[in-house]
């Protein structure tokens, strides 16, 4: 139990020190890979999805509150 205890530290310490390392500006700062991009063309495809109902709805109740009324029969069931 003692040498987890000392190799959970060591690990710690490890980790805080190779912090600035990690945020070195030589990475490749400002790119994007494919999988950022990936998740973003996902993301879009959600919207569009989600858009395309959204104005048939709208078009829809344009067109019922702008549109002519319809003419029913008086005899119900002709």
């Amino acid at each position: 139990m003692k040498a987890l205890q000392c190799l959970s530290g060591a690990v710690a310490l490890w980790a805080t020190l190779s912090e600035p390392a990690l945020a070195s500006a030589e990475s490749g700062a400002g790119t994007m890979g494919f999988g950022a991009w990936l998740f973003i063309g996902f993301c879009a495809l959600i919207f569009v999805a989600q858009l395309v109902p959204a104005l048939m709805l709208l078009f829809g109740m344009v067109r019922g509150l702008f549109g002519g009324k319809e003419k029913t029969s008086s005899a119900p069931f002709r």
